[in-house]
């Protein structure tokens, strides 16, 4: 069962992601993206995308949060929730990447992204039905 999250936590996982807009790397598209995760320990790392002239060795901020986050926590990290936010505005669930990467480590966290009409919260399995297992 997805953990749900209070409104005040899932307002800084918001904010977090919003900060970390200011760190994206996004020379090439000016597309700039931030990340929030919350992990099973409670804590949040937040990241940024970042880009590449090899435009396929780019990181997405969900990726690169996650990444920061097994660095810091160890391989038995497990994520509750995801907070997305882009600069400019867009609507922008996770890339099917990252919706993989979200699976491998939350398989029923929270996603939070931006939507046609403000936030939209769904859960990893909502976004990627059949998630790889090996």
């Amino acid at each position: 069962m997805p953990k749900e999250l209070d409104p005040e936590l899932r307002e800084r996982l918001l904010r977090e992601a919003e900060g970390a807009l200011d760190r994206s790397y996004a020379p090439y598209s000016s597309f700039h993206v931030g990340a929030a995760i919350l992990t099973g320990s409670g804590r949040i790392q937040a990241a940024a995308n970042v880009e590449c002239a090899s435009y396929g060795l780019s990181c997405c901020a969900e990726r690169s949060a996650i990444f920061a986050a097994v660095a810091a926590e160890g391989p038995d990290l497990r994520i509750d929730a995801v907070a997305v936010a882009t600069r400019p505005a867009a609507v922008a669930a996770p890339c099917g990447a990252c919706r993989q990467v979200i699976w491998e480590f939350g398989r029923e966290a929270v996603v939070l992204y931006p939507g046609e009409e403000g936030v939209c919260e769904r859960t990893i399995a909502e976004l990627l039905p059949a998630g790889f297992i090996l």
